[in-house]
């Protein structure tokens, strides 16, 4: 089932772009000085031939439509609801990629009901509004939330995120952001190399540790800088949001940047 969306970008092949950032949104993409954010999105535009771009989130399609329709640079894919959906996006549509959400929906087993019927009732959980297809979201209350919860989950065999110190994600089992970034990656052959993974909470953790290049963004929630912090293949950045973006292109020596830019991250990240 494809979701509507407002013109977006002509549908054109990633493949072989220099770099694909395949990014976070709240705290990430969306995070950091505004004037970082706005030369982040102009520098997108502007490179759109040697730049790919993949919002990996948890946010909704209709989310991401009013977003872009404010004027955030769209991207050629979207891995939403926390790797649950993979898809691509064409004109006014969102069309899920079905050789890739197959295997979601299989590992899903239509569990929603049954999740809900679980969790019922539970202290610190209250279910949010918006539907998905293949995942059950919770507001979490961390100071009343019950443990029972996770062993319920696990008890169904499903995997379970809490992150940001608010939210309870209930997934397919070895199904999240990382694996279906991977497997879009690999879907559409984009050499490893090429990708830059972006993230800031535990539920960008998967998709930090899956081996891509990565960075985590200045800000991070602490639980999830400690998971990546020895990773090699992940850069620690200090500027926040957009600019831990730029900063860890710099670092990692992933595309040219302007010059004032190159120097400042540099400059930033120098360990010498």
């Amino acid at each position: 089932m494809s979701e509507r969306f407002t013109p977006g970008p002509m549908t054109r092949g990633i493949t072989g772009t220099r770099l694909v950032l395949a990014t976070d949104l709240d705290g990430t993409f969306l995070g950091g000085t505004e004037d970082d954010r706005q030369r982040l999105y102009d520098w997108v535009e502007e490179n759109r031939d040697s730049v790919g771009l993949i919002f990996a989130t948890g946010r909704d399609p209709e989310f991401i439509a009013e977003l872009c329709e404010g004027g955030i640079p769209w991207p050629e894919y979207v891995v939403g609801d926390v790797g649950t959906t993979i898809a691509q996006i064409t004109g006014q549509t969102q069309n899920p990629i079905e050789a890739l959400e197959a295997e979601i929906a299989e590992a899903w087993n239509t569990a929603g009901d049954r999740v809900r019927a679980a969790l019922a009732e539970l202290p610190g959980l209250k279910e949010q509004e918006t539907a998905f297809r293949y995942r059950v979201s919770y507001d979490m209350d961390v100071t009343s939330f019950d443990r029972i919860a996770i062993e319920r989950v696990e008890e169904m065999g499903l995997d379970w995120i809490a992150s940001d110190g608010k939210y309870f994600d209930v997934l397919p089992k070895g199904v999240s952001k990382g694996p279906s970034v991977k497997r879009l990656v690999n879907h559409l052959g984009i050499p490893p190399a090429h990708v830059l993974c972006a993230g800031d909470t535990m539920n960008d953790l998967s998709l930090l540790s899956c081996g891509l290049p990565a960075v985590a963004v200045g800000g991070s929630e602490q639980r999830l800088v400690d998971h990546v912090a020895d990773l090699p293949h992940v850069h620690v950045a200090e500027a926040r949001g957009a600019g831990g973006i730029f900063e860890a292109i710099a670092r990692l020596g992933l595309h040219p940047l302007p010059d004032d830019l190159a120097e400042r991250f540099a400059a930033e990240t120098d360990t010498g």
